[in-house]
C-alpha cells in the first residue's frame, strides 16, 4: 500500500512536528514526550480539560486542542494508548489550579494508563476528575474494552467540557456536563474497506469486494454484521435506526448530529447519507438542531463512515455553540 510516510516508527513523531508547524500560536509539544497542549497552557484559574489515545484517528484528539476545547492530549502509537507517564505529564500541565477533567474512551489501554496517571497527579496535589465515553451503540464488548466503545460522540463531550470550562464552571460543574453529553448520545459506523496501519502496510482485516461491515470499531474491530454492499440509504437505515432504538428518544425532542468519514470517504458520500439521515430522524418526530458533516475521527484511511446522534436541551446548545478555534474545529 502506498503512503506517505518515512520510516512508520517515526510516522507519530513527525505528525507532531508538523502539526506544531501548521499552529505555532496554538499548539506546543512537551518535551521528550507525545503530548500536546495549548500554547498558553496551564490556564490560571480555568479546569484543563484533556484527553488522549492512539494515533490515526485525526484530527482526534490533538486536533481539537485550542479555545474552548481541550488544553492538552497525549498521541499513543497508531491505535495504541499513551503510557501513564505520558497522561501524568498531560495532566500536570494542564492543571492552573482549578483540576483538570480527564474525557477517557472506554478501551481498556486508556482507561488503565489515564487512572495511574490520575492517582499519581492527585498525589502531587492536582484535583482530576474523569468522564469515560461509551458511546458505540453496536458492540457491548471488544478485543480492546469492556463495556462498549468511545467513538465519535466523544468529539460532542470535548465541545461541551470545554466550552464550560471556558466559561469559568468549576470542575463538578465540566464533569456534569461531560456526562450529560455520554449519557444522551450514541453512534454507529460502518466500514467499505479496512484501515493500512503503517507499520503493517496492508489491510489490517480481509473485507471482500462485495463486503461491507456494520457496526466495525475504529481500530478495525469486528462489528455485529459482515453483509453483501448496500446502497447509502440502505447503509444510512441501518445506522440510524440502532442509534435511535438505543436512545429511545421522545418525539419532539431536538437533537445534535455527526456524520463522520472514517479517513477515506469522499464528502460526497457523507453528504448523501446526511440526506437520508436528515429524513429519518424527521420519519421519528425529532428535530434536528444542528448537523456535523465531516472527518471528526477517523480510521486511518478506511473508507465508510459513523452516524452519532445526541439529545440537546438549552443547555447542552449554548456550550456546543459555543465559541472554540481548535485545528480541526472552529465555532464562531
Amino acid at each position: 500500500m502506498k503512503k506517505l510516510i518515512n520510516d512508520p516508527d517515526d510516522v507519530v513523531d513527525e505528525m507532531l512536528e508538523g502539526m506544531v508547524a501548521a499552529y505555532p500560536d496554538q499548539l506546543r509539544r512537551l518535551p521528550d514526550t507525545q503530548v500536546l497542549v495549548r500554547d498558553d497552557a496551564p490556564v490560571d484559574g480555568k479546569v484543563g480539560v484533556v484527553s488522549g489515545g492512539g494515533s490515526g484517528h485525526e484530527p482526534t484528539h490533538g486536533g481539537y486542542i485550542g479555545d474552548g476545547m481541550l488544553d492538552g492530549a497525549a498521541a499513543g502509537d497508531v491505535f495504541s494508548s499513551p503510557t501513564a507517564d505520558e497522561f501524568e505529564e498531560l495532566i500536570a500541565a494542564c492543571d492552573g489550579g482549578e483540576g483538570v477533567l480527564a474525557v477517557i474512551k472506554n478501551y481498556e489501554g486508556d482507561v488503565m494508563n489515564f487512572e495511574t496517571a490520575i492517582e499519581m497527579v492527585e498525589m502531587e496535589g492536582v484535583e482530576v476528575a474523569q468522564v469515560v465515553v461509551d458511546d458505540d451503540v453496536a458492540v457491548e464488548d471488544s478485543l480492546y474494552t469492556s463495556g462498549r466503545r468511545g467513538v465519535c460522540g466523544t468529539i460532542f463531550v470535548h465541545k461541551a467540557a470545554g466550552a464550560k470550562a471556558a466559561e469559568g464552571g468549576d470542575l463538578e460543574e465540566v464533569q456534569r456536563v461531560a456526562q450529560k453529553v455520554v449519557d444522551n448520545v450514541g453512534t454507529m459506523g460502518m466500514a467499505l474497506t479496512s484501515c493500512v496501519t503503517p507499520e503493517k502496510g496492508e489491510p489490517t482485516f480481509d473485507l471482500g469486494a462485495e463486503e461491507i461491515e456494520l457496526g466495525i470499531g475504529i481500530h478495525g474491530e469486528p462489528g455485529t454484521e459482515r453483509t453483501d454492499v448496500m446502497d447509502a440509504d440502505a447503509v444510512t437505515e441501518e445506522l440510524t435506526e440502532s442509534v435511535l432504538e438505543d436512545l429511545d428518544l421522545d418525539e419532539g425532542q431536538e437533537v445534535a448530529t455527526i456524520v463522520n468519514g472514517m479517513g477515506g470517504t469522499p464528502l460526497m458520500e457523507l453528504f448523501v447519507v446526511n440526506d437520508r439521515l436528515q429524513e429519518l430522524l424527521a420519519d421519528h418526530g425529532l428535530k434536528v438542531w444542528d448537523t456535523w458533516v465531516g472527518d471528526y475521527m477517523t480510521s486511518l484511511d478506511m473508507a465508510g463512515c459513523s452516524i452519532t446522534v445526541c439529545a440537546v436541551d438549552d443547555e447542552l446548545k449554548e456550550l456546543l455553540s459555543a465559541p472554540a478555534d481548535t485545528p480541526g474545529l472552529t465555532v464562531q
